[in-house]
């Protein structure tokens, strides 16, 4: 069905979903409790909490552009100071996941940005992240993975550095590589041979496109970059060729609600062109991008595609579903998950 106009959920049942979240940013998951802590702690000199805030958030009033969007990163990269900051912030961000009922997580960090802070080499960052997730999932049952993130505006050099130590970090729970970044002012072509690399030794592939430039980038990023999944791509029906080739490839679309509309990238958040791109046949799914930043959770993610955009419950379901058999996982273990999911959620919510 598709709820009525004014449909409103009970309070807490899309919390009490199982939920899976494909596209989540370690850098965008900073509590904001922690943020001030730490930032009293090690004498930062930063202002007073509520324009603190602001540098760290997105708020009515400001604008809604990617240049606004990004520079959130550029403060709460600042927190990453000590190898027992960065496992803890890890811990933290899958903790805040599983009190959503978040059940199979995969957490995207940039190990690069972190690292620059203490001047980390980039495979311990990579190593205290991995501690800490390890440790997370062991003390909240969730299933996490990880994905390291390149930057666009980075150079081919680090990113091949970073590409050849998430290689050795294969058995740890490092599983894929990302691009990420300035879409409309970096190309991803310069990084197609990093890519090609990775999938041939055994990493995934995720790559932000079509999210603030032309869906032509989706197919590129599916052609060039080998992308098994695509990192936002809500721009891609603006591209008929990108269009079919995702749809006869069924690649799955890590659709953000709303960061989509703060970032800019759509008008409003019932301009969001989610519905558009399920008619189109689309494998789509839902996904929190940066909660902190946003200040959501899935769970707001999944009324807003209920209430605000149309979704029927059972279509919501779908893309759970969607979502957990697009994970990064073997195929054995990706079944078990969709049939786990499949079993818990509601047979018929309509």
């Amino acid at each position: 069905m598709n709820p009525s106009p004014g449909f409103q959920a009970p309070e807490g049942f899309y919390r009490s979903l199982p939920k899976v979240d494909l596209h989540r940013h370690l850098e965008g998951s900073l509590r904001f409790a922690t943020v001030h802590e730490l930032a009293r702690a090690h004498g930062l000199d930063l202002p007073h909490t509520g324009k603190l805030r602001t540098m760290v958030q997105v708020y009515d009033g400001q604008a809604y552009t990617f240049e606004n969007f990004l520079s959130k990163f550029s403060t709460l990269r600042l927190f990453y100071r000590s190898p027992e900051i960065i496992a803890r912030l890890t811990r933290e961000a899958i903790q805040d996941a599983a009190a959503d009922n978040v059940r199979y997580l995969e957490l995207r960090f940039t190990p690069v940005a972190l690292s620059k802070v203490q001047d980390f080499s980039l495979g311990e960052v990579m190593d205290w992240v991995i501690q800490g997730a390890r440790q997370a999932e062991a003390e909240t049952g969730v299933m996490t993975r990880l994905i390291a993130s390149i930057n666009r505006h980075e150079s081919v050099a680090l990113a091949a550095q970073v590409c050849d130590l998430a290689v050795e970090r294969r058995e740890t729970g490092l599983v894929g590589l990302d691009l990420a970044g300035n879409e409309t002012a970096f190309h991803a072509e310069p990084f197609a041979r990093i890519f090609q690399h990775a999938r041939q030794n055994g990493l995934h592939i995720t790559v932000h496109a079509g999210e603030w430039q032309h869906g032509e980038n989706v197919g590129l990023a599916l052609d060039r970059l080998h992308a098994e999944r695509i990192g936002h791509g809500i721009r891609i029906l603006e591209s008929p060729r990108s269009t079919k080739m995702a749809r006869l490839r069924a690649t799955p679309l890590e659709v953000c609600l709303t960061s989509n509309y703060q970032s800019g990238a759509v008008p409003s958040p019932r301009q969001h062109p989610l519905r558009r791109m399920l008619d189109e046949g689309l494998n789509v799914t839902l996904n929190s991008d940066d909660p902190s930043i946003s200040q959501i959770s899935l769970s707001d993610e999944y009324r807003l595609a209920v209430e605000v955009l149309g979704l029927g419950l059972n279509e919501l379901r779908q893309r759970v579903l969607a979502a957990a058999a697009a994970a990064f996982l073997p195929q054995e273990q990706q079944a078990r998950l969709v049939q786990a999911l499949a079993e818990e959620f509601p047979l018929s919510m309509d």
